[in-house]
């Protein structure tokens, strides 16, 4: 018999939309997918041969559980060298991806029935996450017309003597808004007033920030630094995805009780990976940057061109790799054969099965107005993508 917990949890649905959009191209449909997140450069030529020396070399065995040494170094240089903050190595633990990360922090610090803040639209795993930890998330739902960010209200709001955690993601995963200095202010004044409440911070779309720096609520409240488990990574800003790497940075307290989590769920992360790390953080971010510009550029076409059809709104997020448009206007349409559109995710499944174009709704995040797009493709395929949206769209009543 199943457990209860593994029945209870939702599968991923980016990654059904994406296996759909798959099986449809076995078949011979001509589709564009827009619903993964994940970057469509290579990962630095550097980083590569980081990793290839390392297997050269015969770095192959197991390493210390919380990361190897000299990474878990180049990781608090990087944080003292991009983002201002102060960390011992003993404060850092690497991880199989920042999705680990998060997962593991979460099972360290929530105990059955706590609450835990999220903000809608969320990324699709963290209430999943909260579920495994065996506690219950409060769904806050945020809105379009504050570019999807939670107000210090809406926090307050929010906490009951049940909280035990808030989840932040900025840049934002599904919708790339970027919380301003003023706005991580407003919550940490809020949070100040509850000490026992935690904040995770997930900053792993970092690199990719369009407009200004980066900023993270440790550099508006390094008071609260204790109560921050800092996540990150080297998925996104290096195109390093398949490498599954990321990293927690937290008290010591914190990073102990993940250390031991981890030991007995997965013990350390690749050691060739861990070295590729190594040389991204200690190498050139020329081609970061590069890459950065690149998705700017396509953050623009796709903000006009979906602003130019009739129904749409979409604000232009300040970083990551993703739009979330307002499509309320199309919910509740009729198709061509006469039945109705009354979800996003019955639109997204028409969008897919009709024209080839693969989305995710923003049912996913906790946003039924929504849906999201990534524009991790090439510009060619942006404007196959806008076409064949407007075409859709166009064909509902």
């Amino acid at each position: 018999m199943i457990s209860n917990r593994a029945q209870n949890l939702q599968p991923s649905e980016t990654l059904k939309i994406t296996g759909k959009a798959k099986e449809l191209k076995r078949q011979g449909k001509s589709v564009v997918s827009l619903s993964a997140g994940e970057p469509d450069f290579k990962t630095p030529r550097h980083i590569c041969d980081a990793a290839i020396k390392a297997i050269n070399d015969g770095f192959h065995g197991y390493t210390m559980n919380t990361g190897t040494p000299e990474l878990r170094e180049a990781i608090v240089a990087k944080l003292k060298r991009d983002n201002g903050l102060d960390y011992d190595p003993s404060q850092i633990i690497c991880s199989n991806g920042a999705k680990q990360s998060v997962g593991f922090g979460l099972l360290a610090i929530v105990n059955k029935g706590d609450e835990v803040i999220i903000p809608a639209p969320f990324w699709v795993s963290y209430p999943e996450m909260v579920r495994l930890a065996e506690g219950e998330s409060v769904l806050v739902r945020t809105s379009f017309e504050n570019d999807f960010k939670l107000t210090p209200q809406q926090l307050e709001d929010s906490i009951t003597d049940k909280t035990k955690a808030i989840i932040l993601c900025s840049p934002s995963n599904p919708t790339g808004a970027c919380y301003s200095k003023e706005e991580l202010e407003g919550l940490a004044n809020v949070l100040r007033n509850y000490p026992e409440i935690y904040i995770v911070s997930d900053e792993i779309y970092e690199y990719i920030v369009f407009d200004g720096d980066h900023v993270s609520i440790l550099n508006v409240a390094p008071d609260l630094k204790d109560r921050v488990l800092l996540v990150n990574g080297f998925s996104k800003g290096f195109a390093m995805t398949g490498w599954r790497l990321g990293y927690l940075a937290a008290s010591n307290e914190v990073v102990s009780a993940v250390s031991k989590i981890q030991s007995q769920e997965t013990s350390a992360p690749s050691s060739i990976s861990q070295k590729a790390a190594e040389a991204a953080y200690n190498g050139s971010l020329d081609e970061v940057m590069a890459m950065r510009d690149q998705f700017k550029k396509r953050r623009d076409f796709m903000v006009d061109a979906l602003n130019a059809i009739e129904g749409v709104s979409c604000f232009s997020p300040g970083g990551a790799f993703y739009v979330f448009p307002d499509i309320s206007h199309y919910l509740n349409s009729e198709k061509p054969d006469g039945s109705k559109i009354e979800t996003s995710t019955e639109l997204c499944m028409y969008l897919l099965e009709e024209f080839g174009l693969a989305l995710v709704p923003g049912d996913a995040f906790g946003e039924p107005n929504g849906l999201r797009m990534s524009y991790a493709a090439s510009m060619n395929d942006l404007e196959d993508a806008m076409e064949r949206f407007r075409k859709g769209l166009g064909s509902l009543g």
